[in-house]
């Protein structure tokens, strides 16, 4: 088996970094009662390419779920 080259590893790190916040944010709404059901690393946005930043793709979410949001984000600002 080859060794990676470095821009296979680039972006595995950067994937890496996407899923992590990805699960940080899921945490962080599942603290405050939100679930994005396609919360998650945005496959489409990851490429080979030196400096790829893979997306986290936050997806839909029903009205109730973005109220509920909506509403956790005006109480951190009015903090």
């Amino acid at each position: 088996m080859l060794p990676h080259s470095p821009a296979e590893v680039t972006v595995t790190h950067a994937m890496a970094t996407s899923a992590e916040a990805a699960i940080e944010l899921h945490a962080a709404l599942s603290g405050i009662g939100v679930r994005l059901p396609s919360l998650g690393v945005d496959l489409a946005s990851c490429s080979e390419h030196p400096g790829s930043r893979p997306l986290v793709e936050l997806g839909g979410c029903d009205a109730d779920t973005a109220r509920t949001l909506a509403a956790a984000l005006r109480r951190a600002v009015n903090r």
